[in-house]
């Protein structure tokens, strides 16, 4: 009698979307049109780089990177990914901030990415994120700053990817009904209060306490962020600073080592004044472990 044929393994899929607004709407944003010059380079440079890689990539530059394209994409990409595969999301634009209402941010503002037509909450964000299956993998880059802490350290200047402070209270004030909704749809999907991501990290390093949105994410998470909260993101001709690194680094795929090595090549290509963060949610050993970007 033969013996059975061993199941063919199932290659992994990979999913990449990637958002890039070099403007906003003047009109969700009290008159601030939020101008840059280099985010559709990032987010097209980013998409190729996906491309090489055996990822389908979805790319979404200024006007069409609204909170609903946004949100219905990485939405899609939960429902298709399973277990061992694999979704890429960047992000180049402004970083903003509204009023924290549910008292997860130590700083009372809840950080935010600054799309076309409003601001994606970071709430909203890691709740979507906590969608995905168990095993998937989510590598996260963000080329942006917070407008509050970085406006608290450093001067402003033009080219900054950040929201100014003044421009944040006056569109949150305008437009408090609807970023407050948000705030309490997703305390209330949660079941729980809300620590933010960042925080919730530090807590589980010093005591072990999981937040209700950490506890939410089953996914594996690697975010790396384009600068510490008190720093600024710097925008450029063809690329933002942090995605022109992470292009550097990457050499085309001649990059040798893991995603540790990679965030420390990243980040020793960058000034003093911009050192991009590195976080992980979930069990990350095995994807920190990969060559970045392996499908």
């Amino acid at each position: 009698m033969a013996s059975p044929k061993p199941t063919p393994a199932v290659a992994a899929k990979a999913l990449s979307l990637h958002i890039g607004l070099n403007a906003v709407s003047s009109a969700a944003y009290s008159g601030w049109p939020g101008p840059l010059a280099a985010c559709e380079f990032d987010a097209n440079d980013m998409a190729a780089l996906a491309k090489s890689k055996g990822m389908k990539p979805t790319v979404l530059l200024t006007k069409r990177g609204t909170r609903s394209r946004t949100l219905a994409a990485l939405r899609a990409a939960a429902k298709a990914l399973r277990a061992g595969d694999l979704f890429f999301l960047t992000y180049s634009g402004h970083g903003g901030q509204v009023t924290d209402i549910n008292g997860d941010e130590p700083d009372g503002k809840d950080e935010t990415w600054c799309l076309y037509d409003g601001q994606l909450i970071d709430d909203e964000l890691y709740l979507e994120l906590g969608k995905f299956a168990a095993g998937v993998r989510i590598l996260v880059l963000s080329d942006s700053c917070h407008s509050g802490s970085v406006t608290k350290a450093l001067p402003s200047t033009p080219r900054e990817r950040a929201m100014p402070v003044p421009v944040a209270m006056r569109v949150y004030r305008e437009h408090q009904a609807f970023y407050d909704k948000l705030q309490k749809e997703v305390a209330k999907a949660v079941g729980a209060p809300l620590v933010d991501p960042d925080t919730a990290l530090a807590q589980v390093a010093a005591s072990g306490h999981l937040s209700a949105v950490v506890a939410k994410i089953k996914a594996s998470v690697i975010l790396i962020s384009g600068c510490q909260d008190n720093q600024t993101s710097m925008d450029g001709d063809h690329n933002g600073a942090f995605t022109e690194q992470v292009l550097k680094a990457w050499n085309l795929g001649k990059f040798v080592g893991n995603y540790g090595q990679f965030h420390a090549k990243v980040r020793a290509g960058l000034p003093s004044t911009q050192s991009p963060n590195l976080f992980t949610l979930g069990r990350t050993g095995k994807f920190l472990a990969q060559t970045p970007f392996s499908v």
